[in-house]
């Protein structure tokens, strides 16, 4: 070890002649002094060192291994503080208090303390008593290096404490400020802080001070204060440059670097030397991610024997890997509130919003009222320019609704070109009804200015219903049917107007029973469809990178007896509120397993089938043995079986579906999310759900590429799928341009109309099976 080779210098071994020897030490240390000052091949050997302590004269006799450890001159020693000289002032308290009553104590003791030689850094000593007799004066110890020890302890519970900390964290910044703390208190530094990479109002990089801890909180407060007021540029000073280089660096001598900003306030604080590191990791595809850069500063020289650079990297890489994680969070909780095409509030937050402003009110005693908008004469807009045309449309009147400086109210997009507000009175001695008028007249207003789409002035307007709380509901369904009435009623009436529910209640009354007429008439022709076998199959395929079919989803249709065509988005949701829907589903199921038997047979061996499910179908205990028992009959296994749910039904009953799913997923079969990010998403939910993988939903893909939104969205998505290891399929891909985007992704998987269209089971075999084959 290196603190013995000095023993064997001369200018040591002369500290070892008589003459440096104390002829005045107590009678009782002579023996103790000899014996000191003969080098001891036993305690080189064993790396330890022994000391003699008088605690009545306070003089004290070291080795020549123990004054080594202790960085001071073997042989005598005046005072206790004459020996322990290098060991720091706080532990020096403790010892010399141990050591001062080592006569009424005759038990063995022990005890731990630093020194700080500026040769070899901070180290740690553990000074053990030897057994003496009672009528000894002298207390006698042995002296042992126990650093090495010391670092591997810390450098363990800090790993530990920092990964604890990290996983699972909601806060960046509790978890980071906590880390800073520990590695000042367990690597023994006196100031640390996180800086992060944020970009000013012109949109230039810039670091900023966002975490900070230090002990001794006055004496560093100045240093703190300097910190908190800087911004660095990257690349400007040690911070910038280790943000920039992504480089740690040592800080040798604070006040004398004149790369060193702060070092006037550095050295007003004692502050000596640090060690700066970036907070970063590699990703799987190789990039670095680097979100900020660490720093911690001692007033003692470091370098030689600092913990903190074997640590600095899985520090590092935490912190960069639970800021990612974080933001990712943060992008699907927007994803789960916010419409990707116009930024209102989606579909389901808005009815949260609502359920919640209901209570609140209930409680309160409050009103509010609900304004249901349908814009008139949409669709021949998509029909005649295209659906980017419609896009158009959608977004600038939630823009001009938006900017209407109207306080309380919430602007939402409750699907296609339906808008809804919800509005709270403000306040002011106007009446609440008046109010009302006043904001629905702008959104009137707002709808019938001219949209512009390359060069043409697309013109529309709108339809208006209110509903108002408590008169006309006293929860959210209630009140939106009240409001959805009324717009009907105007959509009947001649639009471009407004209507209050209760304005006309023999009116709605004819118009929910013609409605209910409707659907009884078409729910009984549904039943003799089923019977004649009036519905049947088509099948879009699913496309892998390579273009490769990886897929095909199972697609019902119903063909009346006379030949119309009945939509699905009509059908279904009637099947859905009647017993037929699990019928239909049963159904469903059987022919798309035994066409995929059929389709293996022609070919398409590895091929897999997604079927719809209804989320009441999933709280059967039975559905695994059933769909077990229907792939065996159909002779595929239940791996090529994948079952697609929304994340609505998946939340509808949780408690009861997501056991199911579990149930089905350890039999082989595949459970895919559809419609992924249209407001059920969270982390939270989806890191627990059994699935193998998720749809994004169509209305972001429609944006592609042209939206910056839209981009960021489905990046996130699919990186998000990569990591938890899901498929993502991205439905709805319609133009070439859409799919170059989507394709640079390599493993997403593509459906839409721009690579097939669904087609009938002879046609999937005829137009790609020979290329299989």
């Amino acid at each position: 070890m290196e603190v013995f080779h000095a023993m064997h210098e001369p200018a040591f071994l002369a500290m070892l002649l008589p003459e440096h020897l104390h002829p005045g030490a107590t009678p009782a240390l002579q023996a103790a002094l000899a014996q000191a000052c003969s080098i001891d091949l036993l305690e080189q050997t064993a790396a330890f060192g022994r000391c003699w302590y008088h605690p009545d004269s306070d003089e004290m006799v070291l080795s020549v291994v123990a004054a080594t450890m202790l960085g001071v001159a073997p042989g005598w020693h005046a005072t206790l503080e004459s020996g322990f000289a290098k060991v720091l002032v706080d532990d020096m308290l403790q010892a010399s208090g141990m050591l001062r009553n080592a006569h009424a104590r005759p038990a063995q003791m022990e005890h731990e303390f630093r020194i700080f030689n500026e040769g070899s850094g901070l180290r740690w000593l553990r000074l053990k008593s030897v057994p003496q007799t009672m009528a000894s004066p002298i207390f006698e110890g042995i002296l042992t290096d126990i650093t090495a020890a010391k670092h591997a302890a810390m450098r363990e519970r800090l790993s530990f404490e920092t990964t604890r900390l990290f996983v699972g964290a909601d806060s960046i910044d509790v978890a980071v400020t906590k880390v800073i703390q520990l590695v000042c208190e367990n690597l023994g530094w006196d100031w640390g802080a996180y800086w992060t990479v944020e970009a000013d109002g012109l949109g230039e990089r810039k670091l900023t001070l966002q975490n900070f801890w230090h002990g001794q909180q006055e004496k560093l407060a100045l240093f703190t204060q300097d910190s908190q007021s800087m911004q660095v540029r990257p690349g400007t000073g040690l911070v910038g440059r280790v943000w920039q280089q992504g480089e740690p660096r040592w800080v040798e001598s604070m006040g004398e670097n004149d790369d060193f900003i702060r070092k006037n306030s550095a050295m007003q604080c004692e502050l000596r030397s640090g060690y700066i590191f970036p907070v970063a990791y590699i990703t799987d595809e190789g990039y670095r991610h680097c979100p900020g850069v660490l720093e911690f500063y001692s007033r003692l020289t470091r370098q030689t024997e600092a913990q903190l650079p074997t640590l600095s990297a899985t520090i590092g890489a935490l912190i960069a890997q639970t800021a990612q994680r974080l933001e990712q969070q943060e992008t699907i909780r927007l994803l789960a509130q916010i419409d990707g095409l116009t930024e209102l509030a989606n579909r389901s937050h808005f009815y949260q919003i609502l359920d919640s402003t209901c209570k609140r009110s209930a409680a309160n005693g409050t009103v509010f009222g609900l304004i249901f908008i349908d814009l008139d004469r949409f669709k021949p807009v998509n029909d005649a320019f295209g659906h980017e045309a419609g896009n158009v449309v959608l977004r600038g009147f939630s823009q001009r609704v938006q900017a209407l400086s109207i306080p309380g109210k919430l602007v939402g997009r409750l699907g296609g070109d339906e808008f809804a507000i919800l509005y709270q009175p403000d306040g002011s001695a106007t009446p609440f009804n008046e109010q009302l008028d006043s904001l629905v007249k702008q959104v009137l207003h707002a709808a019938q200015l001219p949209f512009m789409f390359n060069g043409h002035e697309i013109t529309v307007s709108a339809s208006i219903g209110i509903s108002i709380y408590p008169d006309n509901g006293l929860t959210g369904p209630e009140l939106l049917r009240g409001a959805d009435t009324a717009m009907y009623r105007i959509k009947k009436s001649g639009r471009n107007a407004v209507s209050y529910f209760a304005s006309s209640t023999s009116y709605t009354l004819a118009v929910q029973q013609s409605d209910l007429a409707q659907r009884l008439t078409m729910e009984t022709e549904l039943h003799q469809a089923i019977a004649d076998n009036g519905l049947y199959l088509e099948y879009q395929p699913i496309f892998a990178g390579n273009g490769q079919i990886h897929a095909i989803e199972a697609l019902i249709r119903w063909r009346r007896a006379n030949g119309d065509i009945v939509r699905p988005d009509v059908f279904i949701p009637i099947a859905e509120e009647s017993r037929l829907f699990i019928q239909i589903g049963n159904w469903v199921v059987h022919r798309a397993c035994h066409d995929l038997a059929r389709l293996h047979r022609s070919g398409f061996e590895n091929l897999k089938v997604h079927v719809n499910m209804a989320a009441s179908e999933f709280t059967s205990s039975s559905l695994p043995d059933e769909l077990r028992a229907i792939v065996e009959q159909s002779g595929i296994k239940p791996h090529h079986l994948c079952l697609e749910l929304t994340e609505s039904m998946l939340m509808h009953q949780p408690d009861h579906v997501i056991p199911i799913m579990s149930i089905l997923r350890r039999l082989g079969f595949g459970i895919s999310l559809d419609d992924f990010g249209m407001g059920y998403s969270s982390l939270a939910h989806l890191k627990n759900l059994p699935i193998s993988s998720m749809k994004i939903d169509r209305s972001f893909i429609m944006g592609l590429p042209q939206q910056s939104e839209d981009r960021a969205i489905v990046r996130t998505i699919i990186e998000l799928g990569r990591n938890l290891h899901l498929n993502v399929i991205a439905e709805g891909v319609e133009t070439d341009n859409q799919l170059a985007f989507l394709r640079q992704f390599g493993d997403t998987l593509i459906q839409g109309f721009v690579l097939s269209r669904p087609r009938h089971i002879d046609d999937l075999i005829r137009e790609y099976g020979a290329g299989l084959r």
